[in-house]
């Protein structure tokens, strides 16, 4: 048996204009998936994917080698279908397939299972740990199969490979990571705060296209803050960094920041993660933060030391 294993992520910067060449900076989680295929005599792709508490919620047979899919189940009352699933799941394997020929193209099937280790609503990469298993399993770039899959700019698949935080970005069409050192002296004072609300990173991305001007200034501020960061060892400077990045997003997508729409009494800087709306926000603060969030009806705050590998 073969298993594969791919960190999740958070992006603390650059949300939406990574996508036009900014520098992010991204930290990959301690939480991720995991992958495992066994060989089995059956010329049957058997799936079954589990959450972090051992439950089966979606389940697939594709016959092979033509990955037709003979059924599928999908165990929620909440999202999606099973057909359009294991049709994502389907297009993601016909992709491995033009990447790496070979790949499940033998007379043998295979049963795979997918092992979560942080909850589906948390929006730490279900879908980036996935390609990037898939992608170490048929021996192929996980870039570019993220990029024949679905978009974006693939610094969720750069947290799935590398154990520290990254710089990313994308230039001339290649991914461009570095490894940097990133442990401020004030991380016990940085706590990660659920806000429940499962976001589309596609519905995002959507407005930020539909919402963007001429952003060239904005890209090399951000790009700058980013570097900064990394470097920042007072709370006080990095908070100022942070709200800055907050109103240079704000102004370009139109929308009132994450401190203004929901928590303008807090003491603390917040900050949005990713497609703004939903999944983690960053908050600076101290012991007194999690009895404000609990207080509000949000329950899972983590400390920075508690998320980030």
């Amino acid at each position: 048996m073969n298993t594969f294993y791919s960190n999740g992520k958070l992006l603390l910067t650059a949300e939406y204009l990574v996508l036009e060449g900014a520098t992010a900076l991204a930290v990959p989680t301690k939480f991720g998936q995991d992958l495992s295929v066994e060989k089995i005599k059956e010329p049957q792709l058997i799936w079954g994917s589990f959450t972090k508490a051992g439950d089966c919620w979606f389940e697939a047979v594709f016959e092979l080698p033509k990955l037709r899919l003979v059924n599928a189940t999908f165990n929620s009352e909440k999202e999606g279908s099973a057909d359009f699933i294991a049709e994502t799941l389907q297009d993601i394997l016909v992709e491995a397939r033009k990447l790496n020929p070979e790949f499940l193209q033998s007379e043998q099937g295979f049963q795979v299972k997918t092992n979560l280790t942080f909850p589906r609503d948390w929006g730490l990469g279900t879908s980036s740990t996935l390609i990037n298993n898939i992608a170490q399993w048929a021996k192929v770039d996980a870039f570019q199969l993220l990029w024949n899959s679905f978009s974006g700019s693939g610094y969720d698949i750069a947290n799935a490979q590398y154990n520290t935080p990254i710089l990313y970005g994308v230039k001339n069409q290649k991914p461009e990571v570095k490894q940097v050192d990133f442990l401020p002296r004030f991380s016990d004072q940085l706590f990660f705060v659920h806000l429940n609300k499962k976001q589309d990173s596609k519905d995002g991305i959507a407005r930020f296209k539909e919402k963007r001007k001429k952003i060239h200034n904005e890209i090399q501020l951000v790009s700058e803050i980013s570097k900064q960061l990394i470097h920042e060892q007072k709370l006080s400077e990095f908070e100022k960094l942070i709200n800055e990045h907050e109103k240079i997003i704000s102004s370009i997508i139109e929308l009132p920041t994450v401190k203004e729409c929901l928590f303008p009494d807090y003491f603390g800087t917040l900050k949005s993660l990713g497609a703004w709306g939903g999944d983690f926000i960053l908050a600076t603060g101290d012991k007194n933060t999690p009895h404000y969030f609990k207080a509000k009806g949000y329950t899972t705050i983590l400390r920075y030391s508690d998320m980030v590998l």
